[in-house]
C-alpha cells in the first residue's frame, strides 16, 4: 500500500473526481467491540453478549457497533492520505450516510476514499470525500458516505 502525499491546495486539487485510494484491512475484534461498548456506554446484547447473539440474534454473531465503524475512519484515513503543511484539520460534517450491511465480529473492514469535490475558502480549503467502508469477502460495504474536511494550510 502507498500513501498519497498531499503539500498544498493545488496538488489537492487534481485529485477531484479520482480514487485517493485505499487502506490496509483493519480486524474487528470482540475486545475492540467491548471498549467502544464500554467507552460510549453503549451494551446492548446484538454487541457485547456471543451467546445471546448466536442463539437469537439476527447474524449469528456478535456485530460491531455501526458508530465504531465510522469511528475507525480517521486511523485508515491516515494510511491512505498523507496532507503536509497543515496547522489543522477538522472533521466538519458527514453527508449522505449510510449503514448498507452489520459487520460481525472478526471481519475485516477497509476505507477506499475518493475526492468528489474541493473549495478554496480564502485560505481553508474545504473537501468533499466520498467513502466507502468495504468487508473482506462481502459484496455490499458496511457504509458509503461523504466526509467534509476542513484543511488549514500553513
Amino acid at each position: 500500500m502507498s500513501q498519497l502525499v498531499i503539500n498544498s491546495f493545488e496538488e489537492f486539487e487534481k485529485y477531484i473526481g479520482q480514487s485517493l485510494g485505499t487502506s490496509e484491512y483493519h480486524k474487528i475484534t470482540q475486545d475492540q467491540i467491548n471498549k467502544f461498548a464500554d467507552a460510549t456506554l453503549d451494551h446492548q446484547w446484538i454487541h457485547t453478549d456471543p451467546e445471546k447473539a448466536k442463539s437469537e440474534g439476527a447474524f449469528g454473531n456478535t456485530i460491531a457497533h455501526g458508530y465504531l465503524t465510522l469511528s475507525l475512519v480517521p486511523y485508515l484515513w491516515e494510511q491512505i492520505v498523507k496532507v503536509n503543511n497543515l496547522k489543522m484539520l477538522v472533521n466538519y460534517g458527514i453527508e449522505s450516510f449510510k449503514f448498507a450491511q452489520p459487520v460481525l465480529v472478526d471481519s475485516e473492514v477497509r476505507l477506499h476514499a475518493s475526492l468528489a469535490n474541493i473549495t478554496n475558502l480564502r485560505g481553508t480549503v474545504k473537501t468533499e470525500m466520498s467513502i466507502k467502508l468495504e468487508i473482506k469477502d462481502q459484496k455490499k460495504p458496511a457504509f458509503t458516505g461523504k466526509l467534509i474536511f476542513l484543511y488549514h494550510f500553513k
